[in-house]
């Protein structure tokens, strides 16, 4: 299994590891298979992404998607932050191998479950944010789809 440069470099010096106490909304996502466990933090004024961290048990890839993630999704409005899926966390990683995409599920989802906690908190809408999930695979998409019906 060959991992790119970015994906070292994130494994190896990962950025926004740790916690904001007074953050905004706050996502925990894991994945029963392999084991990972994500929480994202993320501090939201004006409708703008101000700051993310993430605190992640697991493997490489999962420790570097998280803080990709989180790079990501600084200054950046709800909308956008929204719009970033695992893609755009493995294509930022210059790709993952097959058996690490879950990895990119769950910073997705992660970053999602923090933004479905602001709207809660803040008693808000946001278009297009569906509920987080309890346990991300990245294979069941069509079963989720079916259960949340």
């Amino acid at each position: 299994m060959t991992y790119s440069n970015e994906v070292m470099d994130h494994f190896m010096n990962p950025r926004n590891v740790g916690e904001i106490e007074d953050a905004s909304g706050v996502g925990t996502v894991g994945n029963a298979k392999c084991g990972d466990i994500m929480k994202v933090y993320l501090k939201i004024e004006d409708g703008v992404v101000k700051d993310a961290k993430f605190k992640t048990f697991g493997c490489g890839a999962a420790i570097a998607t998280s803080s990709m993630a989180t790079e990501l999704v600084k200054e950046k409005t709800i909308q956008d932050a929204l719009s970033i899926t695992n893609k755009t966390v493995m294509e930022a990683l210059h790709g993952l191998p097959a058996v690490k995409v879950h990895c990119s599920c769950l910073a997705e989802e992660a970053l999602h479950a923090a933004l479905w906690d602001y709207a809660q908190k803040n008693d808000i809408v946001i278009e297009g944010l569906n509920p987080p999930k309890e346990d991300v695979h990245d294979d069941d998409h069509d079963l989720y789809e079916s259960h949340v019906k």
